[in-house]
């Protein structure tokens, strides 16, 4: 029986567009993540995926509904909460005025880590991604595919328990998504869970060991790809996810 990291209970939010007119950016999402497993978002842009991921890591508050971990909501153990969380948003918030180095120090202090765990985790680290040579120098140094790389090394910094990533591989080349994908798979064997949101499909299928397709807001269904696939009698998680989307019988 696998374990529940974190319970997502009858999520919703909604934005105001103006006086008169609200938007319903999520309706009564709910389900269970569990420890050690990669859940893909899957849906197509407006559908709620990077509202949900921002909810989940408590950048935005829901409007109605919760999150609990260990047994309870997250508001009221918010810290030690954000402290099991890392995020790796789309957009690259990295301060090229720091060496990549510095860039994993400041992040350990931030996380509270005291000077001897955080240089023996950015040395880890730094080997790990295989960015040792590029240490000492500035963000702007790395390529598009090493920048992802340290964005997910410097996610990783203070050891948390769950990981999500918003599109990680967008605008990289085959190669290097591949290479993004192992470390992913490395996060699952060591028992971390990974929230992925991401628009390909050969990649949510490659990777996660369920997937959640929301449309406009709602959840249509969450299953493993390859009872996707046997379901709908289709042969990979496209040709799901556009038969979902179009509503055929």
């Amino acid at each position: 029986m696998k374990k529940v990291l974190l319970r997502i209970k009858n999520i919703s939010k909604d934005y105001s567009l103006n006086k008169k007119k609200i938007k319903h950016a999520l309706i009564n999402i709910e389900f269970d993540l569990f420890e050690g497993e990669i859940f893909g978002l899957l849906g197509v842009n407006g559908a709620g995926k990077t509202t949900l991921s921002s909810i989940i890591a408590t950048l935005h508050p829901p409007t109605t509904g919760s999150l609990e971990w260990e047994g309870y909501p997250v508001d009221k153990n918010l810290y030690a909460y954000r402290k099991i969380v890392g995020f790796c948003p789309q957009q690259k918030n990295l301060d090229a005025n720091l060496t990549v180095e510095k860039n994993l120090i400041f992040q350990g202090r931030y996380y509270g880590m005291n000077p001897s765990e955080i240089r023996a985790r950015s040395r880890y680290l730094l080997e790990r991604f295989e960015l040792t040579e590029y240490a000492q120098s500035t963000i702007n140094v790395l390529s598009g595919g090493y920048q992802q790389r340290f964005l997910i090394a410097r996610t990783l910094m203070h050891n948390p328990k769950l990981i999500i990533l918003d599109e990680p591989t967008v605008g990289l080349d085959p190669q290097v998504r591949h290479k993004l994908w192992n470390y992913i798979l490395e996060l699952k064997q060591e028992g971390i869970s990974v929230l992925l949101t991401t628009h390909y499909l050969d990649e949510a299928e490659m990777l996660s060991d369920r997937v959640c397709v929301i449309d406009k807001g709602k959840i249509k269904v969450i299953e493993s790809p390859e009872k996707l696939k046997i379901n709908w009698n289709k042969k990979n998680l496209e040709e799901v996810f556009l038969h979902l989307l179009q509503g055929e019988s």
